[in-house]
């Protein structure tokens, strides 16, 4: 982590699951300061003395700014003097957004754009963007909201660009296992509770990756970035009724009851679609699409085009490597939620 040697951190969105594991990679290191930069004073307290208690000699590098990436003066408050932005703010919830696209739209595109003009005026080096594979052929709010929000992050990349100023990438990932709101912590409350898990469609495909890939795209993302790049990691899959059986083979069978789609959703997903495969580049564990360098000249693509538009297929949780029930067990097991919640119930079995 050489490039963040005494540099400046601020994460946006900074108090939820990829901010609290961005920290533990960051904490450590020889980077002066990290800014957490979110509108939940709650959370940043709560935030505040967990590293207090864990990480007594590192916690007074972290900086606490509230304010909200829709307001974009309290963004330029907290940006001065910033190196490096990791901008993870956003409306993640498909049904919440469903129901509320223009809180969608004021976060995730409009606040984007906030985040990103606030940055160049600040002269920041480099901004890395979290999106989603909802943003692939978006079919709900959320995902729209994501794709309008990757297109606001290329057009500041030309810009900034243009001016020889901040470099501005973004990533794409799938579903983070235990992320605040997704699946698996309901499966396991679900259990717990001595309920049958409830699940959608047992077909439907999803991307699996823990929270520490998430960070570490996001890392590669800012060493290897070009303006307007897309990242995507390579990234394994399963049904949600392999997964159900999965977190119960590890915390117990109470059974399984469908309840069929929720508004908004997909039967698999898309990390890249054939469009963005033509010009994307395999680099082992990544792929790297580049920006459309294209300008508004469009006379000149009436004259000469391109003859090929996209690839054959797209990368999606339905061809991608599938994971069996052993194997989902087997990544489950990486991330700390479940870690914990084991132990915890090892813990109640022998009070």
């Amino acid at each position: 982590m050489s490039h963040f040697s005494n540099s400046t951190l601020m994460i946006t969105g900074g108090t939820g699951s990829f901010g609290n594991t961005v920290l533990k990679h960051f904490l450590p290191t020889d980077i002066v300061e990290i800014r957490i930069f979110s509108r939940d004073e709650k959370k940043q307290d709560d935030m505040r003395h967990e590293l207090q208690m864990k990480y007594p000699e590192h916690a007074g590098k972290v900086k606490f700014y509230i304010g909200d990436v829709r307001n974009i003066e309290t963004v330029r408050d907290a940006v001065h003097g910033v190196d490096y932005i990791f901008h993870a703010a956003a409306l993640k919830q498909v049904p919440s957004c469903e129901f509320f696209p223009m809180e969608a739209v004021r976060t995730n595109i409009i606040g984007t754009d906030n985040v990103l003009h606030a940055a160049i005026e600040a002269g920041v080096k480099r901004v890395v963007c979290l999106s989603t594979d909802k943003a692939a052929y978006p079919i709900n709010a959320m995902g729209i909201s994501k794709a309008m929000m990757e297109h606001v992050i290329y057009a500041n990349a030309r810009v900034a660009a243009e001016r020889g100023g901040t470099v501005i990438c973004c990533t794409r990932y799938g579903n983070v296992m235990c992320s605040r709101g997704s699946v698996i912590p309901l499966f396991i409350d679900q259990i717990k509770a001595g309920n049958p898990i409830t699940i959608t469609d047992p077909n439907m495909t999803r991307f699996l990756m823990n929270l520490d890939e998430a960070v570490d795209l996001v890392k590669f993302a800012f060493e290897h970035a070009h303006p307007g790049d897309l990242f995507i990691q390579k990234a394994d899959a399963s049904t949600i009724g392999d997964l159900a059986k999965a977190v119960q083979k590890l915390f117990g069978d109470t059974g399984i009851k469908i309840i069929g789609t929720r508004h908004g959703e997909k039967l698999y997903e898309t990390l890249m679609t054939c469009e963005e495969r033509l010009r994307s580049e395999d680099m082992g564990q990544y792929f790297r699409v580049a920006a459309d360098s294209r300008d508004m000249n469009y006379d000149k693509f009436f004259v000469q085009g391109e003859v090929h538009t996209m690839a054959d297929e797209a990368y999606t949780s339905h061809n991608t490597r599938q994971l069996d029930i052993d194997g989902i067990v087997e990544k489950l097991l990486t991330t700390d939620y479940v870690k914990e919640c084991l132990s915890m119930d090892g813990r109640r079995s022998h009070a």
